[in-house]
């Protein structure tokens, strides 16, 4: 049978059809190369559940709504077997993934589209490496554990730290010496010790790129540490404090310091909170009123670059704590509920604004609008967004009129 429309339903019909072009016109606008204020990359540990190589997505957020999508072409390979941490190179034209199963760190050029494309891979000297630091010259790695044959899983000990020089095009060189003991690392070890067991978790630098810290445990003794380091301009590091690392609670999680390279904070997973140390020096003092209460299993971590506020993602409660910082100590301001399983965090280096989690076991993007007034923060539009499965670590760069 035929269906007749009168005049009225022929309008009607021809008017939920423009109203539904519009609308997909307005979704499509909303992504153009003018709206795109920042391109964010997240790690995912696996490309699918049969699948053991990395993959890395690619988001980019929208400046007015906040809303992120993946660009075309994502997610782009890891280079590798799960990886596990990402950092950009100051300038912003370089992506670097560590792949902690095969011992590697892979550098990506970024496309002016924000697509990656692989330039050199090197191997870290120790194993399973799971956080890097950038700095313009240099970047710092901490592995597990110390090189074959003195260490390995079935006989571990104590974690390590390796720079590798950058050059102008972000291409890495040759491992910095440690002459102290002809090798191209410097360990973990705590002083009078040789059989300790001490296990990195994070590694930061400050604004200034003088001074590196590594947050590690000794999961025996259930003890917590800071290891700081002076970066020397020739690369090599100088044990802060002759090498006596500060108490961090008893398994440190993550890092940052704050922009001005003033303060310190490092995440406690066991405890449930951040520990908060004033810089001096290079040496580290508790801040007042340190440790500061967060969620279970706190597992990222990072600070707006104002300075104003931080910003803690709760893995076991899949949740982001947000507080306000004054004078290096840390009021909590508010809690927003995220996918499952947040494991990184991560704000938008264009404009300060929008503050995205990245959710292992959710494998999706949460993300938040942040009220600069008063630190509260808004699900941005369409948050989650979907990512591949185990999502671990989050990086991001300025784009087009943003970057300048």
């Amino acid at each position: 049978m035929r269906m007749k429309f009168n005049k009225t339903g022929q309008l009607l019909l021809v008017s939920a059809a423009s109203l539904a072009a519009a609308s997909l016109i307005t979704a499509c606008s909303q992504f153009t190369a003018t709206l795109t204020a920042d391109f964010v990359y997240v790690t995912s540990a696996r490309a699918a559940a049969s699948n053991d190589y990395g993959v890395v997505n690619v988001f980019e957020i929208n400046s007015e709504s906040g809303a992120m999508r993946q660009i075309p072409s994502s997610p782009f390979p890891s280079g590798g077997r799960n990886p596990v941490a990402s950092a950009t190179s100051t300038d912003n034209a370089n992506l670097y993934v560590v792949n902690r199963d095969d011992n590697t760190i892979v550098q990506f050029a970024i496309g002016t589209d924000g697509k990656l494309y692989p330039q050199s891979t090197v191997n870290t000297p120790g194993i399973f490496p799971l956080g890097i630091a950038v700095t313009g010259s240099y970047l710092y790695v901490a592995d597990t554990y110390q090189p074959l044959p003195t260490c390995s899983t079935a006989s571990p000990c104590a974690g390590s730290v390796a720079v590798f020089p950058l050059s102008k095009s972000g291409a890495f060189g040759s491992a910095v010496a440690n002459a102290a003991i002809s090798a191209n690392y410097w360990p973990l070890t705590l002083p009078g010790s040789s059989t300790d067991v001490v296990t990195p978790a994070a590694i930061t630098v400050t604004g200034s790129g003088s001074l590196v810290y590594v947050a590690a445990y000794d999961q025996t003794a259930n003890s917590g540490y800071v290891f700081g380091f002076t970066a020397n301009a020739d690369g090599t590091l100088t044990a802060v404090n002759g090498g006596v690392p500060v108490p961090a609670g008893t398994q440190p999680s993550a890092i940052t310091a704050d922009p001005t390279g003033s303060y310190l904070y490092v995440t406690d997973e066991q405890r449930g909170d951040v520990l908060g140390y004033s810089i001096n020096a290079g040496l580290l003092t508790p801040i007042s009123g340190s440790p500061f209460p967060a969620g279970n299993m706190p597992a990222g971590i990072v600070m707006d670059k104002t300075g104003k506020y931080l910003f803690v993602a709760n893995s076991q409660d899949a949740n982001l704590t947000v507080y306000a910082a004054s004078g290096g100590a840390l009021s909590r301001l508010g809690t927003y509920a995220t996918g499952i399983q947040p494991v990184a965090v991560g704000i938008d280096p264009a404009l300060n604004q929008y503050v995205f989690t990245a959710n292992f076991l959710g494998s999706n993007v949460s993300g938040f609008q942040l009220n600069a007034a008063d630190g509260t923060l808004l699900n941005s539009q369409n948050s989650p967004y979907r990512g591949n499965q185990e999502l671990t670590s989050v990086a991001a760069i300025p784009h087009g009129k943003y970057a300048k």
